[in-house]
């Protein structure tokens, strides 16, 4: 604290003089800087300083140098304690050169005093001390003279420091070690004339820097745990180098060093003129030689790599023959340095690039000639490491590509080469390789400038598919974008430098290849590749080449939806290159579409179009506003999380634009073309929109609505708080508010407007606070305290509080979490006075000053006395005060509140808090041997001494005895066979599990927060050793003892920060904590168990895990390499020879411990080091006898796989595109590789005595075939594995056959395929006599089927290659005959042909087409005459023949091969129908119009046949499913389909029908049933088919239940689809009155299934109000776009308003959507309070909105009843409502002002906040009184005389408005509207419809 003390000492000796205010203003600043934690508010307060010493600078000047000492002490003092921030120290030297203008001496001698006390205050440097030296090294010229002129005194200080450092070691993640070492390295690049002679002179030689240069030897060598260090010191000793006077010595030097790792232990070295002993290497980890490589080449100068070294052959220098084979040994290290491997071999690339001149004057000749033998090392070392998947590797490979191709290209330039093969070469690998693999994208990218794009495009014509196939997988994305800009940017040069053409001739040259690329992207329906294509594409493309945007508009002009979709993202980008773009007329119209539209992807494009500017200060139009106010409310209530996150993302971009608009508008800096009128109204209609919006997100909070509609609106109130309001976050650098933000602030409060922080506001979100989902509590918790007011109102705080206490004590999981987040939010808004209103249990502790002390001590006294009733009766305290919500308070307060972090860093508070959590961490421990033993069953002292886990039966009957007790033993239960858990068992293992969990969350996080480094070391230890190792038996404890996995998860997170915690503490009694535990746990697991602790038990493999993943990443891992090896070598022990599979087997818990290790997400790729003796282990064990050992090896295979593999990327068409080839994965684990082979040719060596069983082979199978082919390299490390696999097509087992055919196409390059499957085809039996096996003719089919697939699926292999291995198949056409007796065979060879239906001849084709029709003929004639011989394999014949005739006739498209397919369905054979069926489902015909259309009519014309025969359900199923699917669209029905159906079609429904209603089939069937009748129904209805459809109507009625199941739901919904707007449009303009009832029963279905809880039957049924908004004739020409679901509501409800609105029985219809609920009753069950119980029924329907909905009928209703007649039966209808309902809403009026007039009861009131049933029904009964007041002011004098009312229109509605105050005080309500209805969420009905037509 010396920069106070001088502050202090400077404000008192300015205090009197001239220059004390400016003085004390700066002083202010200064202090204000030093106690800021945020960068951004010191920043701030520093440059503040720095404007006020220019002012004082002309003061000083006129002072003596005594009256100018103490502003420069205090100044420098400041400095001295700013050494950790360069940029505060920089701006702190320049106050300082400012303030000593003229007194330069007086600064200069300051700055000696300063650092002289550095160096006098002891022999060893402390880290502070450390970093100032090198900050005034670095940064101050002043600090360098002083050092300079002291250096023999600091390079002594610096080899004490580092000496006691290396001794000591203080702790494992010290910076200690790093930062003398930094100090050496400046020193030694700061002043290297200084340094020179101690090093290179015999007179100056220096034995203080000899004895430094050992000393970083040491640390080089390894003596330093910390890898950064060893790396630094390696620099330092470079820089140390470069002090030499010649570069030949600084050569020598160098050389000397690398001849060191040889050396280690043994000899001297001498170092210029200083002698050192050669350090020996502790432990050899290959690190030393990167150090001293990668030292070298970050800074030695060019002249000493470069120079000539003496005494070696050939003109050798340093960095060709020394520094690059380091570097490629280095690279092939298998160490977890690869980062910085790579690193060092793009800083040699580097260094190559920059002394390419001295090297050609030096050599003579190329450097990278093109035979040589460094060009094919590099390159080679480029290209087996382009795909490793170490992060940040890449990168560096990347760089390396770039510079070796710069460096060839300046080479060929030099020497005047023509011929440059290295391109060439380069191409052809890149082309070889599959598409799938990133790696290949860069140095394509690379080559391009060198080649030029159109021969690149020339030898590779693929390349626009496959970019197009990288944008739809995530991680290839970037590199396909890049590859795409690069050849584009090309050709526009070419093209520029060659025709001189315009714009548009560019954008049309470009359109001719990339134009086909970009459409299939946009029009995609695959989400990823459409986004992927505009965001990295499109925008660029437009930027790059503006005219392209005519050509781009000409292409999405259709009316389809992915047309409308790609049409949004071209105006978007243009939006975003070009600025504003006005939209006509027909595009507004075609722009409101797809606001509406259905799709998610379509209306956030719009929406982001509205939204999105270039610049933010451009005010939104009147339009963009507009159609957000229509679009909002409409999208609340999606349930898609990132549609939410997107939707909020884009109004934040429409709120700062209005905002910052706004803001210049204000200022007077807005556009010209604007004037005053115009400016006042766009300010107005900034202000009103985020007036309304704010009002829309707050009346979304009611608890009424659903997750999703409140989720919305936080996160859109989240974007209005942090645009518009002043609130200042320190600690975010961006979206912080303007400086100017309080004038508008004040315009619009001036205009009643933005009052961001009412009660009503408040209310709403301290209702979240109570949710059941924990994402809305946490948000709301947020906004309340990042935004509101410091303190909550003191009535409020007192309520809340005494809510939270209550629902603390809840059993319900949630609502105690609920309970923790309140409280932590009413600690963080409450201030002393608060905390004294409130009835906390530590009394004493309010003489505390600390609001969080006083509040930890309040929630401990809570936890003991619950505690205390848990030793008592376990039962009771799980009902009625469980432990969870307390310790889940305790660990929110203490963890998530920095107030409280702070507080306990006050050293006046340190022993309050020390005796706190000691208590607290005693308290927990009790708690969790309570629990434990509770689950035991044990209370006695021995219950601690059982270590392994209870059995489920053991705890089972442990809590029998606990509700036994707790009942009381007089109440004996009967005994009880039910499978099912009682509550009160429920209750005790709830209690228990997640009090467990939580104690292990909040101990880990306190160890985090209170072990932490960062803390002062005079605040003390908060946490005492004892009170650390009481923790660390109670995480014991849980992991050895716990089985239910949710708790052991929670403890383990807490584990593991607990054991980082301590592990990186620099205490070594700390840091020894975890190495005990680990200790033991290795010894039980070595020793005999009684039990199972690993199969049964969760926690004890998480404790090696927790343990492990603690040590710092940057380190060795000591603890993980011991832990490792030990389980290892426990785990290959020879099981014993009596060993009992009912008892764990240390060999077996071993492989656990390994799996869990290996799956453990905080390890990454640490234990990669070791995945191959795991490999080699897992394979071992899986041929042990022991199952137990088989079933642990298989996980610990399949976790290694995913390890060594990583998670499969994104899939496209099915199959799966991992970027990891098999050469790149022999090339990263070649040992691995070794492992791997040896497996395979041990399971293919011959053996005598017949084939024997490998338990590992198909393990090893599966794991190649994860694999991609890699491109074609001769001596490719993949080559020895081809034989194997080949051999194995003999295999006797059929699932090895089939995975080495599998396994065989990763091997395989794509350019070698052909090869090979010409040798496979020769190697088929030309005939029967030359079979040998048939297991290798089928194994040898099923390779040739893997590799065509594969080629096939990515277009490599043309017709024409293919060629000869079709002659050779045509030659062995007789395997597709019945000579060939095994139809599993046949079925390969036919699978095989179909593969290659192009490349046979005419002939061959004819005959496989004879072959099949005579076989399944041959079936046919079988079957008639009952002598059919069934044989093995003959289904899956008869179905791939089948298959194969569908295919060919889909292909060919003809009628002769289409009416073969048909009469084949007819067929009694059930194999060829079933499979004609799924083929026809899985869409293989949908190419091919004329096959769907015949088969349609075939299943059609043998419809009634089928359904009377009804042979089997599952043949049904399809049949009915094929049929839908054939008929999905409806254009593609036919008149001929209606005659197929004619005179069958009403028995065909008949029979459907009464399927649904009478049979019981399961849903599946039902679901077809349903939607095949619907479909009937939709075409073949006539007016004498009533009953059927008041029959199918109410099918539809009872499958629409909420209650249903999902399966009928969807099927009503998509049965309303298909015949709704058929039976409905009839009913339209009056044209067939006796529908209208039908028509109303299924408006209201639709209605009713728009609020489903499945998306995908609200999607069902919008479909339905789509396509009733549409005329026949527009749905032929344009097709439909189906709606939103909220956007097909409001056209359902104004259809029923404009088409049936005269009909009296819409206004009943209507009022069934809104219920009766009783406010009476919830309010009495409020007030009883009942204890709640562990479970709530659910709802049957979680995402209707019975409010909302309500509320969005109220209008149509209203204006229903204003639309007719007097008279009318409407009216009639309204009265009959009035009179049985007018009484009841007046009673409940009546009651709720009676209630909420006097304020509710507090012990209940702010529990009502938050009470979904009480919000609903008091919104319901709102508009039903809304209802009653309009029905009675249109009704008039008639209807006043209704018994029970008693009041008129006016008097009603005075009444409703006070009672709807009073709920608004009282946050029940949302504050009424000026414009719209009372409590409405969505725009008026009504109300520009027709911006929402659909095309």
């Amino acid at each position: 604290m010396g920069a106070e003390r001088e502050a202090r000492a400077c404000a008192a000796f300015y205090g009197s003089r001239g220059l004390a205010p400016t003085v004390l203003s700066c002083l202010r600043c200064l202090r204000h800087f030093a106690g800021s934690t945020a960068k951004r508010c010191k920043e701030k307060h520093l440059e503040e300083a720095l404007q006020l010493t220019r002012v004082l600078s002309e003061g000083l000047q006129a002072l003596g140098e005594a009256e100018a000492r103490p502003l420069l002490r205090c100044v420098l003092a400041f400095q001295m304690e700013a050494t950790s921030s360069c940029s505060s120290f920089q701006k702190l030297e320049q106050m300082v050169t400012q303030l000593a203008v003229g007194k330069e001496a007086l600064l200069a001698q300051e700055v000696d005093t300063l650092l002289s006390g550095l160096a006098l205050q002891g022999e060893v440097l402390s880290p502070e001390d450390l970093q100032s030296v090198s900050m005034f090294l670095e940064e101050s010229s002043l600090g360098r003279q002083h050092w300079q002129q002291n250096l023999p005194l600091l390079l002594q200080r610096l080899a004490s420091t580092l000496h006691w450092v290396l001794q000591g070691q203080p702790t494992p993640g010290s910076t200690w070690g790093y930062l003398v070492i930094k100090a050496c390295l400046q020193v030694f690049q700061v002043l290297p004339k200084d340094v020179a002679p101690l090093a290179w002179s015999t007179s100056g030689k220096s034995e203080t820097l000899q004895s430094l240069l050992g000393l970083l030897l040491e640390v080089a060598w390894g003596k330093a745990l910390n890898k950064d260090t060893r790396l630094l010191a390696g620099t330092a000793l470079s820089m140390l180098v470069n002090t030499a006077p010649q570069p030949q010595h600084r050569a020598s030097a160098v050389l000397t060093l690398f001849q060191l790792p040889i050396r280690a232990g043994t000899g001297e070295l001498k170092f210029g003129e200083l002698v050192v002993e050669v350090p020996p290497v502790l432990e050899p980890d290959g690190l030393e030689n990167l150090v001293l490589t990668r030292g070298v080449l970050t800074c030695c100068k060019m002249d000493i790599l470069s120079c000539q070294l003496e005494g070696l052959p050939n003109k050798a220098c340093l960095l060709l023959d020394v520094v690059f084979p380091a570097v490629c040994a280095l690279t092939r290290e298998q160490k977890d340095c690869h980062y910085y491997c790579f690193q060092a071999c793009a800083l040699w690339l580097q260094r190559l690039r920059e002394g390419l001149a001295a090297l050609w004057h030096l050599t003579g000749t190329h450097v990278l000639a093109q035979d040589s033998e460094l060009l094919q090392e590099l390159t080679q070392l480029l290209w087996n490491n382009a795909e490793t998947p170490v992060e940040g590797v890449s990168e560096f490979i990347h760089s390396s590509f770039r510079l070796l191709l710069e460096i060839y290209h300046l080479e060929c330039q030099h020497f005047q080469d023509q011929e440059r093969p290295l391109y060439q070469q380069m191409l052809q690998r890149v082309v070889s390789m599959p598409w799938q693999i990133k790696a290949r994208y860069v140095p394509l990218c690379a080559i391009v400038p060198y080649m030029g794009s159109q021969q690149v495009l020339d030898a590779y014509p693929d390349l626009p598919q496959h970019l197009l196939s990288c944008l739809s997988t995530n991680h290839l994305c970037p590199a396909a974008a890049e590859a795409y800009k690069v050849l584009v940017r090309q050709q526009c040069s070419e093209w520029r430098d060659g025709q001189q053409g315009t714009e548009e001739a560019l954008a049309e040259q470009w359109a001719l290849r990339w134009l086909p690329l970009l459409s299939q992207g946009l029009c995609s329906p695959l989400p990823i590749l459409q986004s992927n294509s505009a965001n990295h594409l499109l925008t660029w493309t437009l930027r790059q080449l503006p005219a392209t945007q005519a050509l781009l508009a000409a292409q999405f002009g259709g009316q389809d939806t992915m047309s409308l979709r790609a049409w949004v993202s071209v105006l978007k980008a243009q939006k975003s290159v070009a600025g504003a773009l006005p939209l006509g007329e027909e595009a507004l119209e075609r722009l409101s579409r797809c606001l509406g539209a259905r799709e998610e992807g379509i209306r956030l494009a719009a929406l982001g179009l509205l939204c999105c500017s270039p610049n933010t200060n451009q005010p939104l139009s009147g339009t963009e506003v507009r159609l957000l106010r229509e679009f909002l409310p409409l999208n609340l209530n999606c349930d898609s999380s990132s549609f939410r996150q997107l939707l909020q993302a884009a109004v934040r971009k429409a709120l700062v634009r209005l905002r910052d608009s706004s803001l210049a508008q204000l200022r007077g800096k807005a556009p010209r073309r604007s004037g005053p009128a115009e400016g006042a109204e766009q300010l107005a209609q900034a202000v009103g929109f985020v007036e309304w919006l704010l009002q829309l997100s707050i009346a979304s909070l009611s608890p009424g609505s659903n997750y999703q509609r409140k989720k919305t609106a936080l996160l859109l109130l989240a974007a209005v708080l942090e645009t518009c309001t002043d609130t200042w976050s320190p600690d975010r650098k961006k979206g912080q508010p303007p400086r100017t933000m309080a004038t508008l602030l004040s315009y619009a409060r001036q205009r009643g407007c933005w009052d961001f922080f009412s009660q009503p506001n408040l209310l709403a979100l301290l209702s979240c606070l109570q949710d059941s989902t924990n994402e809305i509590r946490d948000l709301a918790s947020e906004l309340l305290v990042r935004y509101f007011p410091t303190t909550f109102p003191e009535p409020i705080a007192q309520a809340l509080f005494q809510l939270a206490q209550d629902t603390l004590g809840s059993p319900r999981v949630q609502e105690a979490e609920a309970g923790s987040v309140l409280m932590k939010t009413i600690l963080q808004k409450s201030d002393s006075g608060t905390m004294k209103s409130l009835s906390l249990e530590a009394e004493a502790a309010l003489t505390l000053p600390s609001r969080g002390l006083c509040f930890a001590q309040h929630l401990l006294h809570v936890l003991q006395a619950q505690y205390k009733v848990a030793r008592q009766d376990l039962l009771r305290a799980a009902a009625t005060a469980p432990m969870h919500g307390a310790i889940a308070a305790l660990r929110r307060c203490l963890l998530q509140v920095p107030e409280v972090a702070v507080s306990m860093q006050a050293a006046e508070l340190v022993q309050s808090w020390q005796e706190l959590l000691t208590c607290l961490v005693t308290t927990v421990r009790d708690i969790t041997s309570l629990l434990l033993r509770a689950l035991q069953s044990q209370q006695g002292p021995g219950a601690d001494e059982q270590a392994a886990a209870p059995s489920f039966a053991e705890m089972g009957n442990a809590i029998g005895s606990l509700i036994m007790l707790g009942k009381g033993q007089g109440q004996e239960e009967e005994e009880s066979d039910s499978v099912l858990l009682s509550e009160e068992h429920s209750l005790i293992l709830t209690c228990c599990w997640v009090s467990v969990k939580e104690i292990g969350l909040l101990l880990g996080g306190l160890a985090e927060l209170l072990l932490s480094p960062a803390l002062p070391a005079e605040v003390g230890p908060l946490l005492p050793l004892p009170t650390l190792q009481m923790a660390t038996r109670v995480f014991q404890e849980i992991l050895l003892r716990c089985r239910h996995w949710g708790a052991v998860e929670g403890c383990s997170m807490g584990f593991t920060k607990f054991c980082a915690a301590l592990l990186n503490h620099p205490d070594p009694e700390l840091q020894a904590i975890p190495r005990a535990v680990l200790e033991q746990g290795l010894e039980a697991l070595c020793g005999p168990r009684s039990s199972s602790i690993t199969r049964r038990a969760a926690g004890f493999p998480m404790l090696f895990l927790c343990i492990v993943s603690g040590e710092a990443p940057a380190q060795a891992r000591p603890l993980l390499t011991h832990c490792i090896q030990t389980l290892l070598s426990l785990a290959a022990t020879a099981l014993p020879q009596d060993w009992d599979q009912t008892l764990d087997l240390p060999q077996v818990c071993a492989l656990h411990v390994l799996q869990t290790l290996v799956r453990g997400a905080g390890l990454g790729g640490a234990v990669l080091c070791h995945a191959t003796p795991m490999m080699a282990l897992a394979l071992r064990g899986l041929g042990s006898p022991c199952w137990a050992m088989r079933n642990a090896a298989i996980q610990l295979f399949s976790a290694l796989t995913s390890r060594l593999l990583g998670q499969p990327w994104s899939h496209r068409d099915g199959c799966p595109s991992e970027g990891l080839s098999l050469h790149a994965f022999l090339s990263q684990h070649p040992k691995l590789g070794a492992v791997l082979l040896g497996e395979l040719k041990v399971a293919t060596a011959p053996t005598s005595g017949g084939p024997r069983l490998h338990p590992a082979l198909h393990a090893v199978l599966t794991l190649l075939a994860q694999l991609q082919p890699g491109a074609d390299i001769a001596g490719s490390s993949s080559a020895p594995f081809l034989e194997p696999l080949l051999g194995l097509a003999e295999s006797p087992i059929y699932a090895v056959r089939a995975m080495a055919a599998k396994a065989l196409v990763p091997v395989v390059a794509p350019p070698q395929r052909c090869r090979l499957l010409l040798q496979l085809a020769r190697q088929l039996p030309a005939a029967p006599g030359q079979i040998r096996s048939h297991n290798a003719v089928h194994g040898h089919l099923l390779q040739m089927q893997a590799l065509l697939g594969c080629a096939m699926g990515t277009g490599g292999l043309s017709a024409k290659a293919l060629h000869p291995v079709a002659l050779q198949l045509e030659a062995r056409g007789w395997l597709l005959t019945p000579a060939q007796r095994c139809p599993l065979v046949r079925a390969a060879f036919l699978q095989v042909l179909a593969l290659l239906p192009t490349s046979f001849s005419p002939g061959f084709a004819q005959y496989i087409h004879d072959t099949i029709s005579s076989e399944l003929g041959s079936l046919l004639q079988g079957a008639k005459s009952g002598c059919a011989e069934p044989q093995v394999g003959s289904a899956i014949l008869h179905q791939t023949m089948a298959h194969f005739v569908c295919s060919e006739a889909a292909r060919l498209a003809d009628s002769k091969h289409i009416a073969a397919v048909c009469s084949l369905l007819q067929q009694p054979n059930p194999d060829i129908q079933l499979a004609i069926l799924n083929w026809v489902i899985a869409g293989e015909g949908g190419s091919c119009k004329e096959v769907e259309n015949a088969l349609g009519l075939t299943l059609l014309e043998s419809l009634q046949s089928v359904l009377q025969e009804r042979r089997d359900e599952e043949f049904l199923r399809l049949y009915l499913e094929a049929l839908l699917h054939l008929y999905r669209d409806p254009s593609s029905w036919s008149q001929e389909a209606s005659s197929k159906l004619q005179g069958s079609s009403r028995s065909c429904l008949e029979m459907l029908l009464h399927m649904v209603e009478a049979e019981c089939p399961g849903p599946d069937l039902l679901f077809q049933a349903l939607c095949a009748a619907s479909l009937l129904l939709a075409h073949q209805c006539r007016d004498e088919d009533a009953v059927l459809v008041e029959r199918w109507c109410a099918a539809l009625e009872e499958c629409s239940r909420s209650a249903g199941s999902e399966l009928l739901r969807l099927a009503a919904a998509r049965s309303l689809q298909l015949a709704g707007p058929s039976l409905l449009q009839p009913s339209l303009r009056a044209a067939h009155p006796s529908l209208v009832p039908v028509a109303l029963r299924l408006i209201n279905m639709a209605i009713h299934l728009l609020q489903d809880e499945e998306r995908e039957v609200r999607h069902e049924a919008s479909g339905f109000a789509s396509l009733l908004r549409q005329s026949p004739r527009e749905l032929l020409q344009n097709g439909c776009i189906f709606v939103q679901d909220n956007v097909g509501l409001q056209s359902l409800l104004e259809l029923l308003l404009g088409e049936f609105g005269e009909h009296p029985e819409t206004f009943n219809s209507l009022l069934q959507h809104i219920p009766v609920l009783d406010v009476r009753s919830v309010v009495e069950e409020l007030e009883a309070n009942k204890a709640a119980s562990l479970y709530k029924e659910d709802e049957p329907n979680v995402f209707a909105e019975p409010a909302v909905l309500a509320q969005q009928l109220l209008p149509v209703l209203v204006q229903l009843l204003e639309k007719a007649p007097p008279g009318s039966p409407v009216h009639a209808s309204a009265l009959q409502w009035l009179e049985a309902t007018g009484p009841s809403v007046l009673r409940d009026l009546q009651y709720c002002k009676h209630c909420w007039s006097q304020g509710p009861a507090a012990r209940w009131g702010m529990k009502a906040l938050g009470c979904a049933k009480l919000h609903t029904a008091l919104a319901v009964l709102l508009v039903r009184a809304w209802l009653v007041a309009q029905v009675l002011r249109v009704l008039g004098e008639g209807a006043t005389t209704t018994p029970g009312l008693g009041c008129g229109s006016q008097e009603l509605e005075q009444e409703l408005e006070l009672v709807q105050g009073l709920l608004v005080q009282h946050g029940l309500a949302p504050v009424p509207k000026q414009d719209n209805a009372p409590g409405e969420l969505a725009p008026l009905l009504g109300t520009d419809s027709s911006r929402h037509a659909a095309v």
